[in-house]
C-alpha cells in the first residue's frame, strides 16, 4: 500500500493520519501530547508502522499544528501548514462546498468562512479558553463526570439556566452558584453549552457571516450538547464529519499528496525516527536588541534545526551548511 501522512501536534493531542493513493482515510491515531511533542509522534509513528501492512510505502508527509515544525523537522515533513489552511482543506474535502467551519479544539476555537472553496475570512479566539476542549474537560471532572457523558446529559435538560460564559472563571463559578441554588445537572450542562456557544459567537464568529453548509469540528464537535447548541443559536443545521476530531491531520496528509507531486522523492525520513534520539533547546542571541529566543533540535549530536530568529543569523547558518554539504 501507498499513502500520505499528515501530523497535527497540538498543545493538547497529537493526531496522525494515513490516506491511501485515493485519498481515502486508512488509520488515524489520536493521542495526548502530555506536553512531549517529540516523544508523542515518536510514539504515534511506531503505532502506526504496527498497523500498517509491512510493504507500505510513505509518499508524503504533511505536519501542522502548533508543533508543526518541529514535527515537520524531526521526521521530514514535506510541507508544513498552519491550522487554518489544513483544516479548511480537510473540510472542503470531506464536506464539498462548506461555507462555514466552526472549530473547537483543546485550547483554542476559530472559524473559518469560505467561499467558492476558498477562505474568505477567518478568526481564533484571543484571550480566554472558555469553551474550549480543555474548559470541558475540567468542568466535568469537577462534576465527576466522564467528559462522553457531558452532551447525553445536557440533552436531558428541561430549563437550561443562564451561565455566564465570558470568561472561564466567571463561567466556572457561576456554574457552582447554580449548584448551590438546587439547579438539576442537566439544567446546568445545557445551560453551559449555551453560554460558551454564545460566547464564541459573539467573540470568535463576530461579525462573519454563518453560511450553509456549517460544519463543526475539533474534539468538542464530539458534544451533542454543543451541537444543539449552536444550532439554536444560528438556526441552521449543523454538520459533524467523519474523522472530526482529527480534520488538521488529514487536510495536512492531503496537503502532502499535492506537495509531492511538485516535488518528488518524498523528504520522509521513514518510521525508524521513532528510535532516534531527539533533544530540543533554546538560547537567547545577543547579536542586537531584539534578543531572539532560537530554538534548536538536535539529531542524536547532530544539529538539524534552528529558528526563531527575526534576521535568521542562525536559521539561515545552518540552511547554507545543508547546501555546502
Amino acid at each position: 500500500m501507498k499513502g500520505y501522512l499528515g501530523v497535527d501536534v497540538g498543545s493538547v493531542s497529537t493526531n496522525i493520519v494515513f490516506i491511501d493513493e485515493q485519498g481515502d482515510v486508512k488509520e488515524t491515531i489520536y493521542l495526548r501530547t502530555c506536553g512531549q511533542p517529540i516523544v508523542t509522534v515518536q510514539k504515534g509513528l511506531k503505532e502506526l508502522a504496527q498497523r500498517l501492512p509491512e510493504n507500505t510505502v510513505v509518499r508524503g508527509v504533511g505536519t501542522t499544528g502548533s508543533g508543526r515544525h518541529l514535527a515537520g523537522v524531526v521526521i521530514g515533513a514535506d510541507t508544513i501548514k498552519n491550522e487554518i489552511t489544513t483544516h479548511a482543506v480537510a473540510a472542503s474535502y470531506l464536506v464539498p462546498g462548506v461555507q462555514t467551519i466552526l472549530e473547537i479544539g483543546g485550547q483554542d476555537s476559530k472559524i473559518i468562512i469560505l467561499r467558492n472553496n476558498v477562505v474568505s475570512d477567518f478568526a481564533m479566539n484571543t484571550v480566554c479558553a472558555a469553551g474550549t476542549g480543555s474548559f470541558l474537560d475540567q468542568q466535568a471532572s469537577r462534576l465527576n463526570i466522564a467528559i462522553e457523558d457531558f452532551g447525553p446529559i445536557s440533552l436531558k435538560a428541561k430549563a437550561p439556566v443562564r451561565i455566564a460564559g465570558r470568561c472561564a472563571v466567571f463561567a466556572e463559578s457561576d456554574m457552582i452558584h447554580k449548584q448551590q441554588m438546587g439547579c438539576a445537572l442537566p439544567d446546568i450542562l445545557a445551560g453551559l453549552c449555551e453560554a460558551l456557544v454564545r460566547n464564541y459567537l459573539n467573540n470568535v464568529g463576530k461579525g462573519k457571516e454563518i453560511l450553509e453548509p456549517v460544519v463543526f469540528q475539533g474534539g468538542v464537535a464530539a458534544n451533542v450538547g454543543m451541537k444543539k447548541a449552536f444550532e439554536d443559536a444560528i438556526g441552521v443545521s449543523v454538520q459533524i464529519p467523519p474523522y472530526f476530531n482529527v480534520m488538521g491531520a488529514v487536510g495536512a496528509a492531503v496537503l502532502a499528496k499535492d506537495a509531492v507531486k511538485k516535488s518528488v522523492p518524498t523528504r520522509f525520513k521513514g518510521f525508524a525516527v521513532a528510535d532516534i534520539n531527539y533533544h530540543a533547546s533554546s538560547f537567547e542571541c545577543s547579536g542586537c536588541a531584539n534578543c531572539c529566543e532560537v530554538v534548536e533540535i538536535n539529531e542524536n549530536e547532530e544539529t538539524i534545526a534552528r529558528w526563531g530568529d527575526r534576521c535568521g543569523k542562525w536559521s539561515n547558518a545552518l540552511a547554507k551548511k545543508e547546501k555546502i554539504s
